[in-house]
């Protein structure tokens, strides 16, 4: 199952600034048409409604592509909107002036904020307004109740767009990353289906078998009955987001080392961390586990408990072993043996997070480590 092509989810607000674009240029010439008898320089007035006719049909051409829509061209968008709107005081009249005409420009010098809304977002888009806000008090002369209230539209426009522009671009992510996730639950479950009918049988048969024979076979049946384990675990945890921003699922990776001494318990959902961080706490754990393997006795038993809290996640690996006398480790470090300090408590210091260990003669052991989310102290 393949994932279509996410086109740039902003492009009917594009189509939207374009299409202003040319209203408001027509209705800007017919501004001039009507007010012409009255410039005082109308050469000068038919000279900016041209460039703005050259302008509105190139940015159109240009906004109707996704690779048009280029940071430096709205950015100069924005500039040559109020570049052309400080002409004003050499093309209206001072009768213009005292009758509040309009400026050589008119509604057409809104639709600049708004393609910055479109490309930037809403923080754009309100800094667009602000300067197109101060150009039209330029132009006019004066910072009247007039200017501040054209200031108010343009940025209030300019955050309403810019607010919709970064919604649809969020919402498109979010339905391109549950539609990977989707194709990739879909390829887990035909994986295991596959698997279920082939592998694992196999790996149960042999398992049966070797108990049932005892003696090396049992030994043989032991490892197929871990290698049956971690593959089931592998095969039916849920999987994460692909990689997004450089993160990977800690519950999935604490699931594949789960064996028929080791049970592994999580959260339902996923417990999606740094990549480096997920590793490190893999890392942790194995070593905890490694250490029961070795010091607890074959007949030891394991369980890891993940829990997410939120800002943090805690992960605790028990064991029923005979415990750890106090004062053991102390001494182990004391004669240079930091096997459990720098496995174990010098990554978990490193990540900013504490490893806690309890432990007695005849009660087991259990280390109980904490880390923040983002990995930092």
């Amino acid at each position: 199952m393949s994932t279509p092509l996410i086109r740039d989810p902003a492009t009917p607000l594009w189509r939207g600034v374009v299409l202003l674009r040319v209203v408001t240029w027509v209705f800007a010439l017919g501004v001039g048409i009507a007010h012409r008898a009255d410039f005082q320089r109308p050469w000068l007035a038919w000279s900016v409604l041209g460039a703005m006719a050259a302008w509105t049909l190139g940015s159109s051409l240009a906004y109707t592509r996704e690779r048009g829509r280029r940071r430096g061209l709205v950015v100069l968008d924005v500039v040559l909107t109020t570049a052309l709107m400080l002409t004003s005081p050499w093309i209206l009249s001072d009768a213009q002036y005292a009758a509040s005409a309009p400026l050589i420009t008119t509604v057409w010098a809104a639709v600049g904020p708004l393609a910055a809304a479109t490309r930037f977002g809403a923080r754009g888009g309100v800094l667009a307004g602000l300067v197109v806000a101060v150009g039209t008090g330029l132009a006019r002369e004066t910072f009247d109740l007039d200017v501040f209230r054209d200031a108010v539209l343009l940025c209030a426009s300019g955050l309403l767009v810019g607010m919709a522009a970064t919604l649809a671009r969020s919402s498109a992510e979010t339905l391109a990353r549950a539609l990977r996730t989707e194709a990739a639950t879909a390829e887990r479950e035909r994986l295991a289906r596959s698997i279920h009918d082939s592998v694992l049988q196999v790996l149960a048969r042999v398992r049966k078998r070797g108990l049932e024979a005892g003696g090396e076979a049992a030994e043989l049946a032991n490892l197929a009955g871990e290698q049956e384990i971690a593959l089931r675990a592998l095969v039916s945890s849920e999987p994460g987001p692909p990689g997004d921003g450089g993160t990977a699922d800690l519950r999935s990776a604490l699931h594949l080392l789960a064996t028929t001494s080791v049970e592994v318990s999580t959260p339902a959902g996923t417990v999606e961390l740094p990549a480096h961080l997920t590793a490190e706490l893999v890392a942790v754990t194995r070593a905890a586990l490694s250490n029961v393997e070795e010091h607890a006795g074959p007949g030891a038993r394991a369980w890891v408990l993940l829990e997410d809290l939120g800002d943090e996640v805690v992960v605790s690996i028990r064991d029923d072993g005979p415990g750890i006398e106090r004062g053991r480790l102390e001494h182990a470090a004391a004669e240079g043996r930091l096997g459990v300090v720098k496995s174990i408590r010098g990554r978990v210091a490193e990540l900013g997070g504490t490893a806690l260990l309890d432990s007695a003669p005849g009660r087991g052991t259990e280390w109980e480590v904490r880390v923040r989310k983002g990995g930092g102290r």
